[in-house]
């Protein structure tokens, strides 16, 4: 297949779950769909590297998940609130306490009892050691056994993930859509980091302009200063300017006259 066929392939196979994980994720479907479509324009920006990698949609899956618990999202407008929570009271309760969970906690118990990965593979999807993943995912199983209760066991965990996530009402755009976005990203990246990079060598290029060249030591205090130039001297004034000095002169010397205050 040529690289977009493959692409259009891996999409058509790994959307609709990754959508849905991304839900249980963040709970917002909005940004569960941003997510899983921006994981894809990176697969497609870095094809090459995709296409030879021995599991494509888990590096697909990771990056959906990295962008999905980004914590930046939180100062977005339009993700600050959450989504319309679900009409099945089982299936909030649910929602409600992932959400609850510390991210790295949520992920783990995601990857692990909704998935299906193994507790390495979790582990090394959340970069983390093994025992770590172990722990997050035993802290995580004893919330959800408070939270709800009738819910957290393993084997029924794994359904009511399924069920929860296949309740919601998920789309998501179609791949040669992802592949524009992707490519018109690319450009714009490419020709803002042209402009950046011209801006650097012109203010370089400024620089080694009009700075200096050598250095010169400061004057000691005390120092004798030569070879200054003589002041020039002042030339004849004209009649006019003579007239005015004059004028000046006998002001200076008389004053205005003293007022005496009279007494009455």
């Amino acid at each position: 297949m040529t690289p977009p066929q493959a692409f259009d392939a891996l999409y058509e196979s790994c959307v609709p779950a990754l959508v849905r994980q991304t839900y249980l994720l963040t709970g917002r479907p909005l940004l569960a769909r941003e997510s899983v479509e921006q994981a894809f324009q990176q697969a497609w920006r870095s094809w090459p590297e995709v296409a030879v990698d021995p599991d494509p949609a888990g590096w697909v899956r990771a990056a959906a998940h990295d962008w999905a618990l980004a914590p930046w999202h939180r100062f977005r407008p339009r993700h600050r609130q959450p989504g319309p929570p679900p009409a099945d009271p089982d299936d909030r309760a649910l929602l409600h306490a992932l959400l609850t969970l510390p991210p790295a906690h949520r992920r783990t118990l995601l990857l692990y009892d909704g998935v299906g990965l193994g507790l390495p593979e979790a582990a090394a999807e959340t970069q983390a050691s093994t025992p770590v993943a172990a722990g997050r995912l035993l802290s995580a199983r004893e919330a959800l056994t408070v939270l709800a209760p009738d819910q957290a066991a393993p084997p029924v965990l794994h359904r009511r993930l399924s069920e929860l996530a296949t309740a919601q009402p998920l789309r998501a755009a179609r791949p040669p859509t992802v592949r524009t976005r992707g490519e018109r990203r690319t450009r714009r990246w490419t020709a803002a980091t042209f402009a950046f990079t011209t801006a650097i060598v012109a203010a370089t290029t400024l620089t080694l302009r009009i700075a200096e060249d050598h250095y010169e030591r400061p004057v000691a205090r005390g120092t004798e200063i030569r070879d200054l130039p003589t002041p020039g001297a002042e030339g004849p004034l004209s009649e006019e300017q003579q007239e005015v000095r004059a004028l000046l002169e006998s002001l200076l010397l008389r004053g205005p006259e003293r007022l005496v205050p009279e007494a009455r």
